[in-house]
């Protein structure tokens, strides 16, 4: 296996100790320096592609970009594991997976908690809306299959922004008990795919911008057909509408002044849940913005973490509530 030494690092040593390539059974060309020591082929089917050709993409922020078929999970196992683990879904619009500050940073927090971790690098959709679900359920289907070897008992998903998007459609739209998550995690996520109060970067990548469902060049049946699967899609993906009695337990937390995605996506989802009798803890700051993650001063440098005032009420309500789980 060849593997480049990309110039991109993150501000830590750690390293998962293995990554698991879900599709692809080469990982020649990869340019990502977080990577484990062993590489293993999952062989999952590859149903649909999202239509991305070329390298991927770093730069020095360990935004990965350009994900197709090399779409893998970076595992992480505690030298105690608790028997918990996390199926982590880093951010990014849906454009690029922040796998620094909403992946390796994050592993590093689960594993001083004794938790295993599973950093999903996923296909990014490209308009193809199933394929970044479907990374999500593989994963869950791998984690399982391996979780007594591993000590793990209790398997949840977390997301952050279009991440969170993502593990709010894995917690509400799984397809059986393999692939529904124990819990949820969700940070700052993107709810809505509604104009007003959705990221827009996020609906258009997922679902395709506007224009392509309204064109009128084509037959009315055609016009009609297109208009009705647009409709579907925005009721389908605004996941609120997807919980039911059966959602997994959920925690939130999100900002007053994010001007990225709107509070009210978080705020929906919650109200939702508690029509649903859903058990849910959230926590909305006052200030601290969007992308916060987990970038703490331990990896950012004293005076460059946004969201530090708060950090350690965050981090504590987090440990709480997942040690809760385990009662």
């Amino acid at each position: 296996m060849a593997v480049s030494s990309a110039y991109a690092q993150p501000n830590t040593k750690l390293r998962p100790d293995e990554t698991v390539l879900l599709y692809s059974d080469s990982f020649d060309g990869n340019i990502d320096a977080v990577y484990g020591e062993k590489i293993i082929y999952a062989g999952f089917e590859m149903t649909e592609a999202n239509g991305l050709a070329g390298s991927e993409t770093l730069p020095a922020n360990g935004n990965l970009g350009n994900i197709s078929d090399l779409a893998r999970c970076d595992l992480y196992f505690p030298k105690k594991p608790n028997g918990q683990m996390v199926i982590v879904c880093p951010g990014g619009g849906y454009g690029i997976v922040s796998s620094y500050n909403e992946g390796t940073y994050v592993a590093d927090w689960f594993l001083s908690k004794g938790i295993t971790v599973c950093v999903v690098k996923y296909r990014l959709p490209n308009g193809h809306w199933e394929v970044p679900l479907a990374d999500v359920q593989n994963a869950l289907r791998y984690c399982r299959a391996h979780a007594q070897e591993w000590g793990v008992d209790q398997i949840g998903v977390m997301g952050f922004s279009a991440g969170g998007h993502l593990a709010a459609s894995a917690t509400n739209l799984y397809v059986d008990d393999v692939t529904r998550p124990d819990f949820s995690i969700l940070i700052y996520p993107v709810i809505s795919l509604e104009h007003g109060i959705t990221h827009e970067g996020t609906r258009s990548r997922l679902i395709g911008k506007d224009e392509i469902w309204n064109d009128k060049d084509v037959k009315v049946t055609e016009y009609e057909a297109a208009q009705n699967k647009h409709a579907e899609l925005l009721k389908h993906y605004t996941l609120q509408n997807q919980i039911t009695e059966n959602t997994p337990t959920s925690f939130i937390a999100h900002c007053t002044d994010d001007t990225v995605v709107p509070v009210a996506n978080s705020i929906n989802y919650y109200m939702r849940l508690l029509d649903c009798k859903v058990p849910v803890e959230m926590h909305i700051f006052p200030k601290g913005g969007h992308g916060w993650g987990f970038s703490s001063e331990k990896f950012k440098g004293k005076g460059n973490d946004v969201f530090s005032y708060a950090r350690p009420q965050f981090e504590a309500s987090l440990e709480r509530w997942l040690k809760d789980l385990r009662k």
